[in-house]
C-alpha cells in the first residue's frame, strides 16, 4: 500500500508526533533530553523550520512547527533522526530502530485551533500525571511561551503574537488559556489528525487545503467515494 503524501506546504504549522518503536524509551537520562534539543535546534537552522511548541516525554515527542521551504520538515526530521539514533544508540549500546515507523504530521491553521494545538502538547505530561502544572515539566516549551524563559529554540509564531501588543501581555493571555483542561472533543480531534496525518482546522481550512494540495484533509466514509456529477455523466447516469 503507497504511503500517504506529507504535506509539503510552507508557512503554516504542522504538528508532529513520534514514538519510540514498540513504545519503548527513546529518552533514557537528562543528557538525552538535552542532547535531542541540541540536534533538533541545528536541524531547524539547516533546514529553514520553527519550532513553536514541543514537548519530549519518555517514548515520544510532540514538535509544533513550521517550514519556510519545501521539504523542509521532513529533511529536518530525517537529519534529526540520524544524529540522534546515532548517539542514543552509541550511548546507550544498542543497535536497530529507534522510532515506530514515520513520524505523524497533522497541519493546523492559523487560528484557535492552534492555540489549541500548543495546549494539547504542552499538558501532556499534566495528561500523563507526571506533573500537576505544566510549567513543572522541564522538558516542554511552556516556560518559554508562558514566562518568557528563552532556549534559542521556540519561535513566537503569528497567533501566538496576536494574543497581544507587548510581551508581558502575551504572556498573561497565555498563561489563562491553561486555566481550563481542553474539550474532550478537542482531544480527540487533534489525536485523530495527528494519528491520520489528517488537517486540524475549520472546514473552509480543510476544502482550501484539499483544493490546493489535491489530496484528503479529513476522515472520508467508508465505501467507494462518489462520482462527481460530470462523471455521472460520462457513464449516462
Amino acid at each position: 500500500m503507497p504511503r500517504k503524501p506529507r504535506f509539503d506546504i510552507t508557512d503554516l504549522p504542522q504538528h508532529v508526533v513520534q514514538r519510540g518503536n514498540n513504545r519503548q524509551p527513546c529518552f533514557r537520562s537528562e543528557s538525552d533530553f538535552g542532547i535531542y534539543l541540541d540536534h533538533l535546534r541545528r536541524a531547524c537552522e539547516t533546514h529553514d523550520c520553527r519550532v513553536h511548541a514541543f514537548v519530549l516525554m519518555t517514548n515520544h515527542v510532540h514538535l509544533l512547527v513550521t517550514q519556510s521551504r519545501l521539504q523542509g520538515l521532513s529533511k529536518m526530521m530525517q537529519s534529526l533522526g540520524r544524529r540522534y539514533v546515532k548517539y542514543f544508540n552509541d550511548i546507550h549500546l544498542r543497535t536497530g530502530t529507534l522510532w515506530e515507523g514515520r513520524y505523524k504530521a497533522s497541519l493546523v491553521s492559523n487560528d484557535s485551533h492552534l492555540l489549541a494545538c500548543y495546549r494539547y502538547i504542552e499538558l501532556n505530561p499534566v495528561r500523563a500525571g507526571i506533573v500537576r502544572h505544566p510549567r513543572e515539566y522541564r522538558w516542554s516549551s511552556y516556560q518559554c511561551n508562558s514566562e518568557g524563559l528563552a532556549d534559542g529554540l521556540v519561535a513566537e509564531h503569528e497567533t501566538y503574537l496576536s494574543l497581544g501588543n507587548d510581551g508581558e501581555t502575551r504572556r498573561h493571555r497565555y498563561r489563562e488559556l491553561f486555566a481550563l483542561d481542553l474539550e474532550p472533543e478537542t482531544l480527540a480531534e487533534i489525536r485523530t489528525c495527528a494519528n491520520g496525518d489528517l488537517v486540524f482546522g475549520s472546514d473552509q481550512f480543510k476544502d482550501k487545503i484539499e483544493r490546493t494540495l489535491s489530496r484528503r484533509s479529513r476522515l472520508g466514509k467508508p465505501g467507494r467515494p462518489k462520482k462527481s456529477g460530470s462523471q455521472r455523466n460520462k457513464i449516462g447516469l
